[in-house]
């Protein structure tokens, strides 16, 4: 099989892509992979294996249409990680995330559509759902998004499943909690504390910390991505879960512990604008379709994912890269 991997550059792609390519994937030796990745802030050519005998990679923007007619050619399948996704950056403007994650996700489509793509592997948020109460969303409830990179997101989604019902388009949309693991962005939550708590700096927390989400390591994401890419259905949508839910402050406690830290560290910020207050999926659905169950605990991820950054400071260095971060759920 030839796969086109949108974004693979950054965090979640480029584990999808090592993983497939180091033989993590079964049915997967022989396949070719290019990778299409225009290489912004949160991209590096570092997290891609240098000189791999069945990797292609393609510098380009996911919204140039003369771009895609050169890349699309021969290949079976697209999995579409390339997305703008840091909520805080959305809020302080959406035009990238709208151009990117809306109108890139259409030219994707529309090239698969002409270049007779046998699969395309939407990969989204729960953050498209909104915020719940109490309870867990499932793949049919209504799309209630509240910040622009959630509605960005959402629109993608439905674009997406708009191909599959008018064009026949075999479409696959994934929806998962919020990821975590070794080699992520700096600016979001995890990483963000990790390092500079690591460097004895304070770390903000929003509103009184009681925020609730689920956590879900990268490997489990790409596991569930690799399952609906094999044998996930036309046209459906597919929640992926960690099983984990903690709260922001008990995450907080939880990384303090981690880092040898206390919690004088710990700054209190207003609040985010439109701040969901609560994630929470059912993935029974991919559980008893594709048999998927998530293989990491938080405990163990957490604790994998503290040392990574302990020894790989080239990553999150140097420090300017961090200054605009924030606690991203």
């Amino acid at each position: 099989m030839n796969i086109l991997v949108t974004g693979a550059a950054g965090f979640i792609g480029s584990h999808f892509v090592r993983t497939l390519l180091d033989g993590g994937y079964p049915g997967h030796e022989g396949d070719r992979v290019t990778v299409l990745d225009k290489l912004t802030y949160a991209g590096t050519l570092a997290n891609l294996p240098p000189h791999h005998a069945r990797l292609d990679f393609v510098q380009g923007d996911i919204c140039d249409a003369e771009l895609l007619e050169k890349v699309f050619p021969g290949h079976d399948a697209v999995v579409h990680f390339a997305a703008e996704s840091h909520v805080d950056r959305s809020v302080e403007g959406a035009e990238a995330f709208v151009r990117t994650n809306v109108l890139g996700t259409q030219a994707l489509l529309e090239a698969a559509l002409r270049h007779d793509v046998g699969v395309f592997v939407q990969v989204s948020t729960d953050e498209t759902y909104g915020s719940i109460d109490e309870g867990r969303w499932n793949e049919d409830e209504p799309l209630l998004p509240n910040s622009p990179y959630a509605a960005s997101k959402a629109a993608a989604d439905l674009i997406a499943r708009s191909y599959w019902r008018t064009h026949g388009l075999d479409v696959r949309i994934t929806r998962c909690a919020n990821n975590y693991g070794p080699g992520q962005h700096p600016e979001k939550l995890i990483p963000l504390f990790v390092t500079r708590l690591l460097d004895g700096e304070p770390v903000p927390l929003y509103g009184d910390g009681a925020n609730l989400r689920e956590w879900l390591h990268v490997d489990d994401h790409c596991h569930a991505v690799r399952l609906v890419l094999d044998g996930g259905r036309a046209g459906e949508v597919y929640n992926v879960g960690g099983g984990t839910h903690l709260s922001n402050r008990e995450m907080t406690g939880r990384l303090l512990a981690l880092c040898g830290r206390d919690w004088d560290l710990v700054r209190h910020v207003a609040d985010r604008k439109g701040h969901d207050f609560r994630y929470a999926v059912d993935d029974g659905k991919i559980r008893r379709e594709l048999g998927y169950a998530p293989r990491w605990s938080l405990e163990d991820g957490l604790r994998e994912t503290v040392a990574w950054y302990a020894t790989h400071r080239d990553h999150w260095e140097p420090r300017e890269d961090r200054e605009a971060g924030s606690t991203k759920t």
